[in-house]
């Protein structure tokens, strides 16, 4: 942490402060809230972690008037999910923010544009686009957060209007093709794609009483089933379509772009009540989604470009995290069973000298050389030491050690209760 204009943190331990990520979620120091959070039910904060607490809340107050990043990952969205994790005032100035950029057809972005994309372009994925912004107005919401009603349903009136009708069912890119100067692609599961958006429509329905958006997020769940692979008793989705397999395999199992992340639809499909998608319960997909998963050979490395990242985001520890929370709703031993072996895997990874510990990813495509040592929570050390806190504390109390509900994971828990 460095302490130079207010607190930041760096993107790894030896790179410089990046300004867009300095408060996020992702690299910057909201993130540094969520790990707080796990600590404190581990043991009080000492003076120091009181005066980070207290430093992540006034750098995000201050910065909401002049944020334009509406993003989970790292604007507006994300500082809902901070401030209302620390208990702290403030998540409803960044609902008005919110309301204030917000255009008919969405929230204004500087990350695509010209030559791929045309001016204006709309993003309405989970991580950068409406879908996010719609995930942070529900949390909002449960948290009592004035203005949160209406600012989900602007989101689900651009995610609405958005759809596209396939002959498998609907269907939403991250990108709209009508913002396209080329054919392109689509990311299909969590983080990108259709899975992450038809998961927020889903819990839109249930919070605002709109069975018209759970029968939306139905029919894009069933064309996910159709997009994906369904012999056999797993489910995996492809992680692009179309593909780029000659340099990323075509199936990924993390919670960005794989069925750790798409089992959350699952879940967001049962919370909302829905008997049946493409011939079988929503939780037997999420079932399928985790079999997958448990059976592809990670956390081992099983050849170069399989399973590199010991992160939140693509990697062990957000695995880990979905494990948990499945065996705190379900009790299932299995699920608790991989939750270990993840931890365990991750404490065999860490780099560890005099009192601390890090960890180094692995370059995609080769062994070596491994990858600076992340500070934050979704690819570094917070996100992966919270992780590894809330095992010892399951270890220690079992079904007792109460899961930490957050924007992205409320749903998957036994209490859906503020």
């Amino acid at each position: 942490m460095r302490w130079e204009d207010g607190l930041w943190i760096p993107e790894s331990v030896s790179g410089p402060l990046v300004p867009q990520y300095r408060d996020g979620m992702y690299y910057g120091v909201g993130g540094l809230a969520h790990a707080l959070i796990e600590i404190r039910l581990s043991r009080p904060w000492t003076a120091e972690e009181q005066r980070v607490a207290d430093a992540v809340v006034e750098r995000l107050r201050g910065a909401v008037s002049t944020t334009t990043d509406y993003s989970f990952f790292n604007g507006l969205v994300s500082t809902i999910g901070v401030l209302t994790a620390l208990d702290a005032a403030g998540a409803d100035a960044a609902v008005d923010r919110l309301m204030v950029l917000a255009a008919p057809d969405g929230w204004p972005q500087t990350s695509l544009g010209p030559p791929r994309f045309l001016p204006g372009t709309r993003v309405h994925d989970v991580v950068l686009g409406t879908a996010g912004v719609l995930l942070g107005a529900l949390w909002a919401g449960r948290m009592n957060v004035a203005g949160a009603h209406a600012l989900a349903e602007h989101a689900v009136g651009v995610l609405m209007a958005e759809r596209e009708e396939e002959q498998t069912g609907v269907n939403w890119r991250d990108v709209p093709q009508r913002f396209r100067t080329d054919p392109g692609g689509q990311a299909p599961n969590f983080s990108h794609g259709l899975a992450g958006i038809a998961t927020t429509l889903a819990l839109a329905g249930a919070e605002l009483d709109r069975p018209d958006l759970i029968s939306a997020a139905v029919s894009g769940a069933e064309h996910l089933v159709a997009l994906g692979k369904t012999d056999g008793p797993g489910f995996v989705v492809p992680r692009r379509i179309p593909g780029n397999h000659a340099d990323e395999d075509e199936f990924s199992y993390g919670w960005c772009h794989g069925p750790t992340g798409t089992s959350l639809l699952f879940l967001a499909l049962h919370r909302a009540g829905v008997a049946e998608v493409a011939g079988a319960p929503p939780l037997v997909w999420h079932r399928r989604c985790l079999h997958s998963v448990r059976t592809s050979g990670l956390p081992s490395r099983l050849y170069p470009g399989f399973w590199d990242n010991d992160g939140r985001c693509c990697g062990t520890a957000g695995v880990g995290e979905v494990f948990l929370d499945s065996w705190h709703r379900s009790g299932d031993p299995d699920d608790l069973e991989f939750a270990l072996q993840l931890a365990d895997t991750l404490v065999d990874n860490a780099v560890v000298e005099g009192s601390h510990a890090y960890w180094r990813f692995i370059e995609h495509r080769a062994p070596a050389p491994l990858l600076p040592a992340g500070v934050g929570w979704m690819q570094g050390a917070a996100g992966i030491a919270a992780f590894l806190l809330r095992v010892s504390r399951v270890m220690q109390a079992g079904p007792k050690a109460a899961p930490i509900p957050r924007m992205d994971n409320w749903w998957t828990l036994p209490s859906v209760s503020p």
